[in-house]
């Protein structure tokens, strides 16, 4: 088993510190540009000593530094900076609108926003004025400071606030998870012996860096293990395929929408470049889905032109990584497996009482030294989320031979229709399998009549005939009559975050008419 972290110095230590091992490997890769863990601790030293130079400080001492930036190698510099300085490193999304930049900095109040020249409007914009805001060059391209010669940076204890995650906010305001040094490095930890990752290992990162999936999956397992990551930009899918297909890389992490943008460009590509492309995807050693439902259709697809069966887990913001399907073993389709190492997992009834491993649909709740410290300055919904030590997931589950079936949140995905219950995420499974779907999202819309009405939005398949008839009659044939959708719309694509998770409230508006109060 994983040893975790525990609070002596002596045997603790930092992802920045763990890296001093690994000091002439490739680090990071980012187009044409390569820096080595030696020169990542280097670089990342000297933005740390400029920042406690201009703050007038030793030690940040957990200070909130906030820092919007272009996936790059500067990024990495710039996050490791803030840390080695003893500050707490708050991700900021450069695909946010302003009014979402305006909550996560008034909610975080930092003491200092960093930011790259060609972002800067962007902070502007967010109309947030009360924190110094410098520019990321003036880290990163400043001459030595004398001043700073013989500064010391200060010594991180395991207990040290880390990070400041936003929650995507499909059930309201994001808010920010609080995760330590300890924490974190229980997090990658435990990914890193469940899908045993070796310093041989390459990694392509295509997520967003301010969600847990790119930041702790990806970016923090590679560097963990004196791995290399190969930054891009921003997802291609052609540029994506050349890179699976290339030799180099060993693993891949993806949310299902890129999964399926990947699909439709194979689909889509000369018969030369499909064979390509299958057969150097074949070699990689793990392929990894998450972050929202992987379809059933997709998977099977992406079985069928790589030949690699997508492993499929379970984590969110607050937890990390929670649980997941087998490295070597059956993958069930559907299923989001066990629990990872170190993480207890349980299901409870709606009076909190442990349902083992009974057939009963339960609330996931999760414990463990993978879990976050607190919501930000939100004592009462810190407290709320969780009972005895255990962390409230609000995600329902059954569990079948020790691996567990998401069902849905209970706030949206879990639908009470009739004095029944049907999960939304089931109805979608067997929806997508009709010919003239490409995608849909399910939700329930209040109706005095039935406490709530099904409802699907439909994207359906570019070229063909969509028959309304004909698709109620065949979904008939194979969902229960209370689990049939009672209100279809057709729309051009559904509304999703930055993480590719379907916003379920902003599909609920589009049968607005429909409402009954």
């Amino acid at each position: 088993m994983t040893q975790f972290p525990n609070n002596s110095e002596k045997t603790f230590k930092t992802l920045c510190e763990r890296s001093d091992k690994y000091s002439q490997r490739v680090a990071l890769t980012f187009k044409d540009q390569a820096i080595t863990y030696e020169e990542l601790n280097q670089r990342s030293d000297k933005v740390a000593t400029e920042l406690l130079t201009i703050l007038g400080t030793s030690d940040l001492n957990e200070s909130r530094v906030a820092f919007l930036m272009e996936a790059g190698l500067d990024y990495v510099v710039v996050q490791w900076g803030i840390w080695k300085a003893g500050g707490v490193v708050v991700p900021l999304a450069k695909s946010h609108p302003p009014p979402e930049l305006h909550h996560t900095l008034q909610d975080s109040d930092p003491i200092l926003v960093i930011v790259s020249s060609k972002l800067k409007r962007s902070i502007q914009q967010a109309d947030f004025e009360t924190t110094r805001v410098i520019d990321a060059s003036q880290l990163l391209d400043a001459d030595p400071n004398p001043n700073s010669a013989n500064l010391q940076l200060p010594s991180l204890k395991p207990e040290r606030r880390a990070m400041m995650i936003y929650t995507s906010g499909t059930t309201g305001k994001p808010k920010g998870a609080v995760l330590t040094h300890s924490i974190l490095s229980a997090q990658i930890t435990s990914l890193v012996e469940a899908w045993e990752w070796s310093e041989d290992d390459r990694i392509m990162l295509v997520l967003p860096l301010h969600h847990i999936h790119g930041i702790v999956n990806v970016l923090c397992c590679a560097l963990w293990k004196g791995a290399s990551c190969h930054i891009s930009s921003h997802f291609d899918p052609i540029d994506t395929w050349n890179h699976l297909s290339g030799g180099e890389l060993t693993l891949f992490m993806a949310v299902p929408t890129i999964y399926m943008l990947l699909i439709k460009t194979w689909e889509a590509a000369s018969e030369s470049d499909r064979s390509r492309w299958s057969r150097g995807a074949s070699n990689l050693r793990l392929m990894v889905s998450g972050s929202a439902a992987l379809p059933k259709t997709s998977l099977e697809k992406w079985e069928q032109i790589t030949g690699q069966v997508l492993l499929e887990r379970y984590g969110m913001t607050e937890v990390g990584m929670a649980l997941s399907n087998p490295l070597h073993g059956k993958r069930r389709p559907g299923y989001v497996g066990s629990p990872l190492p170190g993480v207890k997992v349980r299901r409870v009834d709606e009076n909190g009482v442990e349902l083992g491993d009974s057939e009963q649909e339960g609330e996931l709740e999760v414990s463990g030294p993978n879990v976050f410290l607190e919501y930000w300055r939100n004592p009462e919904m810190t407290e709320d989320s969780f009972k005895n030590n255990w962390f409230r997931t609000g995600d329902m589950a059954v569990v079948d031979g020790g691996s567990y079936r998401l069902l849905g949140r209970t706030s949206v995905d879990i639908i009470k229709t009739g004095g029944f219950k049907v999960s939304a995420l089931e109805i979608e499974e067997v929806i997508r399998q009709h010919s003239a779907v490409t995608d849909c999202a399910v939700v329930g819309i209040p109706n005095e009549d039935w406490g709530e009405l099904v409802a699907v939005a439909i994207v359906k398949e570019p070229y063909g005939e969509f028959d309304l008839e004909d698709f109620i009659g065949w979904t008939k044939n194979y969902l229960a009559p209370y689990k049939t959708p009672r209100e279809l719309k057709l729309v051009s694509e559904l509304p999703r975050n930055a993480m590719g998770k379907v916003q379920k409230e902003q599909v609920k508006l589009l049968f607005s008419n429909s409402l009954q109060t």
